[in-house]
């Protein structure tokens, strides 16, 4: 049960509130967010909401029996949008494209990425500075330094930045240069990461772990939302199964599932999902057909001499013409 409070209730009305509902059987905790107070309560008794209803303070009462109940869409009827400021938008009817490389390499690099998304009217630079490599031989990013020059640059080109947060510490060394913290496959169930990006006051984009399940993505998102902080995206990005003939399965499924039982946006990330450059584009529009309310994928001036995924990434005349077909096919979905 999700009971919403009102902004200005009183302590003494909250405290009449909580004890109500604990003579019921029902155990609550109070969630303050950017938007919005609430007090989640867990109990198996059945009673009559009325009974509880008419107390000061209290806006509303949603019965949601899912174990993830903040982000769950049984309680919320509009969908959540989030607003990145300068016109660029998530969720709603708006088609969110991020594109950049897997890692941020050089300033000649990011320069380039940046010209080629102004010019196909992209607002959101996806790229790494912190990267976690399978092999601890690889490249694994520029660090701080590198998120600086890619941030400076970035903000002279009215564009946006996702990158990946993989521990708990790089959150105050980004918090300033990105905005949106990125949670990889990797850390997905990485509670005590999950906890503290519930305390910050920015955009949090959580991919599915590489074996999870919907629903553990849908209680990582949870640990963020109860956390205080309700500025949440989904990202599927294709799971491990037995198949070999593709780097990751990439679930289309998991899009229309994720839409009926979130009201949070959500992203596919056809790089990732597939694994394969010229892939990449069909599982981006069928992902897009299915319901994803944008794409994240990866592009690089030349993948081959990309220093990470280069084998997933696309050049800029693919990327290009990718950004056409998402457009047309988001129209085309749209007019159903």
């Amino acid at each position: 049960m999700i009971i919403q409070l009102n902004q200005a209730i009183s302590e003494s009305n909250k405290a009449t509130i909580v004890e109500a509902i604990g003579k019921l059987g029902y155990k609550s905790t109070e969630v303050k967010t950017q938007k919005g107070k609430y007090l989640v309560s867990i109990g198996k008794k059945e009673f009559d909401i009325r009974s509880i209803g008419h107390l000061p303070g209290i806006d509303d009462i949603h019965r949601v029996s899912d174990e993830y109940k903040l982000v769950s869409r049984k309680w919320k009827v509009n969908r959540s949008q989030l607003d990145l400021g300068d016109g660029v938008v998530i969720g709603g009817n708006n088609l969110s494209i991020m594109a950049g490389p897997c890692s941020i390499e050089t300033e000649k690099q990011v320069e380039q990425t940046l010209t080629h998304l102004t010019q196909n009217d992209v607002r959101i630079m996806r790229g790494g500075v912190f990267k976690p490599r399978s092999s601890p031989y690889a490249f694994r990013g520029l660090g701080v330094s590198g998120m600086k020059m890619w941030y400076k640059q970035a903000r002279a080109a009215g564009v946006k930045i996702i990158s990946e947060v993989m521990q708990v510490s790089q959150i105050a060394e980004m918090y300033d240069y990105v905005d949106i913290f990125q949670v990889g496959a990797r850390n997905t169930q990485n509670f005590n990461l999950l906890d503290e990006l519930g305390k910050v006051d920015k955009p949090v984009m959580i991919k599915r772990g590489i074996s999870g399940t919907i629903e553990e993505l849908l209680s990582s998102a949870e640990y963020v939302f109860s956390g205080g902080n309700e500025k949440l995206i989904l990202c599927e990005r294709g799971i491990r199964t037995y198949e070999k003939a593709s780097r990751n399965t990439m679930d289309i499924n998991a899009i229309p599932i994720l839409k009926e039982k979130s009201h949070l946006p959500v992203i596919a990330d056809p790089s990732h999902g597939i694994g394969i450059r010229e892939y990449v584009e069909p599982v981006a529009l069928a992902a897009i057909m299915a319901g994803a309310d944008g794409i994240i994928y990866e592009t690089h001036q030349n993948p081959e001499e990309a220093f990470s995924d280069g084998q997933q990434t696309l050049d800029f005349q693919e990327s290009e013409t990718l950004i056409k077909k998402l457009r047309m096919t988001f129209d085309l979905r749209n007019s159903f």
